[in-house]
């Protein structure tokens, strides 16, 4: 294949994907975004990464968001919001996050390939992105060509993005609004 065929196989693959996310769900996830006194995220490796540039959107927005692991993350509590990104919904470390979360009252959002995983199993809402990864105990009706677990960091990725516009709009923000909070130390 060349670059053009791989581009178009990419693209399928992710509109696929993203259309078979419960829209009604992704509502719920931001109304959860938008009542959430503070928003802590989590992930692990390329998952980790996503969820990242996630918090730092969130951040545009006003909203106090942090990265779980960082130095200057504070503590969760009731009120608050943890948002896991786990394929496998069974990583020990967001496995444990979502257990604290929960033993101080705060929800938990998961989005994930697994929606009968552990963190599942305690979370308040599960957003599934039906993507093949070798993570993942379950197995979904799709084939991709890309490797490991790329169709679903790609979809979750992208479907924060799509969250993010849907908070916008409902806060009546335009990125102009947002840029105003953009890093000035680069």
């Amino acid at each position: 294949m060349n670059y053009e065929q791989y581009a178009d196989t990419v693209l399928k693959e992710l509109r696929h994907t993203l259309q078979a996310v419960d829209a009604q769900k992704a509502e719920a996830f931001t109304t959860m975004l938008g009542e959430a006194d503070e928003v802590f995220c989590a992930g692990a490796g390329r998952s980790g990464f996503e969820v990242k540039g996630f918090a730092m959107r969130l951040m545009h927005m006003g909203l106090k968001s942090y990265v779980v692991g960082e130095t200057c993350t504070p503590n969760i509590a009731k009120g608050g919001l943890l948002v896991v990104c786990s394929g496998s919904g069974a990583t020990k470390s967001l496995v444990n996050h979502a257990s604290k979360a929960k033993e101080v009252g705060a929800k938990v959002a998961l989005i994930t390939i697994d929606p009968n995983s552990p963190i599942a199993n305690m979370a308040d809402l599960v957003i599934e992105i039906s993507a093949p990864s070798p993570k993942s105990a379950k197995q979904t009706d799709m084939k991709s060509i890309q490797p490991m677990g790329s169709l679903f960091e790609q979809s979750e990725g992208l479907f924060m993005d799509i969250v993010v516009m849907m908070l916008m709009a409902r806060r009546g923000m335009d990125a102009d609004t947002m840029f105003g909070r953009h890093a000035n130390m680069e």
